[in-house]
């Protein structure tokens, strides 16, 4: 039986969090936790403060005030030698991918290897043949330049080295911006297979509506500066809350509304789940 999500380990806690760019406020007092092994989502508008959020949880970017532990650890005034250690617990696959154009795509799955292990070399080129297969491409895909490859293999291929080190947590920077349907499915059922071998917690930036009612067990809607509410997306779509109504109300939030409408009708009528797998 799946354990409750209250009951689960905090892996992210975030408290009392304020972000300011000079006169700007971006969090003002923000309050949030992920627990382990669940796929939770950010979301929000331009200059919502998520992807700030983002950095500030990778260490890219201290806030002004407040608090934030990732697996136990304050991100506040870390040493070099922890927060290497830390970095080295989490992935981070970016929106654009971050490879390395001038290595093959099994380079880049392999640098973080060869940085932070002392595997040989032979090894690591075995490993990264794995996590390439682990994130859907085929083993000529390993000799191929990220020029050469398609955006959905691109998103792939970044996910890959996200997985180079077996982290526990993973951060997805908008893992289908600029896919097309098919590919974006792709991903949508990846991430869900990801969790569910590995029990990664798996922390989501996206505007892809689609996949955060695929995917997603809880969504964070920032506005103002703050949380504006948590929960399930069915639970969000029953909120009367304008900062969160805005996502559902819109044409592209009642087509995925319809579309996960369809596909637990679907699930009624058959006795079995859809294609789709939520």
């Amino acid at each position: 039986m799946q354990v409750e999500t209250s009951a689960r380990e905090t892996v992210i806690d975030i408290s009392k969090v304020t972000t300011r760019f000079g006169d700007h406020v971006v969090h003002s007092g923000l309050d949030l936790q992920v627990r382990r092994g669940e796929i939770f989502a950010l979301i929000g508008g331009s200059g919502s403060g998520k992807s700030t959020l983002l950095r500030e949880m990778i260490l890219l970017h201290q806030p002004d005030s407040g608090t934030i532990r990732v697996l136990d650890v304050e991100l506040k005034n870390i040493s070099d030698d922890d927060a290497l250690a830390l970095r080295q617990r989490w992935g981070v696959m970016f929106q654009h991918g971050g490879l390395f154009g001038a290595l093959t795509i099994k380079e880049n799955v392999g640098l973080p290897l060869r940085e932070h292990t002392g595997l040989d070399d032979a090894l690591i080129d075995q490993i990264a043949d794995w996590k390439l297969s682990m994130a859907g491409l085929e083993p000529e895909a390993g000799s191929q330049y990220p020029s050469e490859l398609s955006g959905g293999m691109m998103k792939r291929a970044a996910l890959a080295r996200s997985l180079a080190l077996d982290p526990e947590l993973l951060f997805l920077d908008e893992p289908t911006a600029g896919l097309d349907p098919e590919s974006a499915d792709g991903v949508d059922q990846l991430v869900l297979k990801l969790r569910d071998l590995f029990g990664l917690t798996i922390v989501i930036i996206t505007h892809d509506l689609d996949l955060l009612w695929q995917v997603a067990d809880r969504v964070a809607v920032l506005a103002e500066g703050t949380v504006q509410g948590v929960g399930s997306m069915a639970e969000l779509s029953a909120m009367t809350n304008p900062a969160i109504l805005k996502f559902f109300d819109g044409p592209r939030g009642r087509s995925a509304q319809k579309q996960q409408h369809q596909a637990e009708v679907e699930t009624i009528d058959t006795g079995r789940p859809s294609s789709k797998p939520k």
